[in-house]
């Protein structure tokens, strides 16, 4: 296996998605509070959230470790993809003829995705895709999208410049 096939393979199996929390999973003021301190700077020390929060060092601990565990949140750095060598953003509008489900887990593995959710609507799937440059991107287009068995159209929105993003809305 050559390395780059062997690259694709390790972040394939990496994948991890962030799925929907049951209702059985509930949040309290407290939880609340933790995602929104952790959500301003993940990094914060858990002596200062416990601080804020009226909890044990060890307490936030616990919870953060839960909340963790019950797929609620991921702690990450967020990158800008221009400042690392991405000049192209865009999000792609997939049609499928089949399992909506196949072609997501294809497309999930494909690493210049970073974000692919099964829809209602025009499209079946809506996958958001970085790549180097113009050249890259049509390689991913072509090659990586329009190639997975039942694919039958390809829309892309390329992003020219961002107006908002933000990560505050899980706390709410």
């Amino acid at each position: 296996m050559s390395a780059a096939n062997s690259h694709k393979s390790k972040s394939a199996g990496a994948h991890r998605s962030l799925e929907l929390v049951s209702s059985r999973t509930s949040l309290d003021a407290v939880d609340r509070r933790i995602i929104e301190l952790l959500q301003r700077d993940g990094r914060r020390p858990y002596g200062a959230i416990a601080e804020e929060v009226g909890l044990s060092e060890a307490g936030v601990r616990r919870r953060v470790q839960r909340l963790k565990d019950a797929g609620v949140m991921q702690i990450v750095a967020i990158t800008d993809p221009l400042q690392l060598g991405y000049g192209r953003e865009a999000l792609i509008g997939i049609r499928v003829h089949g399992d909506v489900r196949t072609v997501a887990d294809k497309v999930a593995a494909i690493e210049e995705a970073n974000y692919v959710v099964m829809t209602a609507g025009s499209f079946d799937l809506i996958a958001e895709v970085i790549a180097v440059n113009d050249d890259a991107l049509v390689h991913l287009l072509n090659d990586s999208i329009r190639s997975i068995p039942g694919v039958t159209e390809v829309e892309t929105f390329l992003y020219l410049k961002l107006a908002k993003q933000t990560y505050a809305w899980g706390a709410k």
